[in-house]
């Protein structure tokens, strides 16, 4: 079970040395910009060259599931760019947020555009969509609605080398979602948790909020925390401020291997 952290897309490698990381997830552009995707120089060489297992994240702009053309169709074209980059690095998959509805929109039409996504995306590595916090009309944040989705892009060719999931337990635990059986209920869905994004929360139970804290500083059980990550038995990768972030992963390191144990 590989832990590690978010961290910074300009010498990752030596970032998950300094806090701890077997696994690392990055940004290769800026997350909150239509701008296409520019890895730095060396970083495919120095992914190669080391036992660190590298996640990129994609853009929070992105949003295909929308009405918005203005939105959907940049969204699409820089979710394609950004699998191609994510490959050319040695990346073993791309996490991208299930997007949202306006408040009046059938939420049928954003699974249907999801669809039309994977029909023409060309997937070097796994896309793997991540659950989300907040918003009334969320393709991803309650489960039943992530089932919906899974449910239409069943039959898409491919499928099981094209699509993963990524549960986050800071946007499961705002979103309303139990974590007692977070795993259980998201394995029955999608067959499969590619990784985990391993957060406490600021905020309270379906708050809809997506503040992160430490681990054991916000108002998550850390020991459910715990066992999601025993069951899931997936990547871990932290996405907690930065100065705790060494601290949290040792944490999870001692705990889940004294468990083994």
């Amino acid at each position: 079970m590989r832990i590690g952290a978010h961290v910074r897309a300009l010498d990752p490698i030596e970032a998950a040395a300094e806090v701890g990381a077997e696994v690392v997830q990055i940004f290769i552009g800026d997350p909150q910009s239509f701008k296409a995707p520019v890895a730095p120089d060396g970083l495919a060489e120095a992914i190669a060259a080391s036992d660190v297992e590298v996640f990129v994240h994609a853009p929070y702009r992105i949003n295909v599931a929308t009405t918005n053309n203005r939105i959907r169709i940049p969204s699409r074209k820089l979710l394609q760019q950004h699998l191609h980059a994510a490959a050319a690095i040695g990346a073993k998959g791309l996490i991208v947020h299930g997007g949202h509805l306006g408040d009046t929109d059938d939420p049928q039409v954003g699974f249907d555009n999801w669809r039309k996504v994977f029909e023409r995306l060309d997937c070097p590595v796994p896309l793997l969509i991540e659950n989300t916090a907040g918003g009334g009309n969320a393709m991803a944040r309650r489960f039943d609605r992530i089932a919906q989705l899974w449910e239409t892009l069943d039959g898409v060719d491919g499928m099981a080398e094209k699509v993963g999931f990524c549960l986050d337990t800071c946007h499961a635990h705002a979103g309303g979602e139990a974590l007692i059986d977070a795993v259980t209920r998201i394995k029955a869905i999608t067959g499969r948790i590619d990784l985990i994004h391993c957060n406490d929360s600021r905020d309270a139970f379906d708050s809809g909020a997506d503040r992160h804290a430490n681990l054991r500083k916000g108002q998550i059980d850390p020991e459910l925390i715990l066992a999601v990550c025993r069951e899931a038995a997936a990547p871990i990768v932290v996405e907690t401020p930065g100065e705790g972030q060494a601290e949290d992963i040792a944490w999870l390191r001692e705990s889940l291997t004294a468990a083994e144990g």
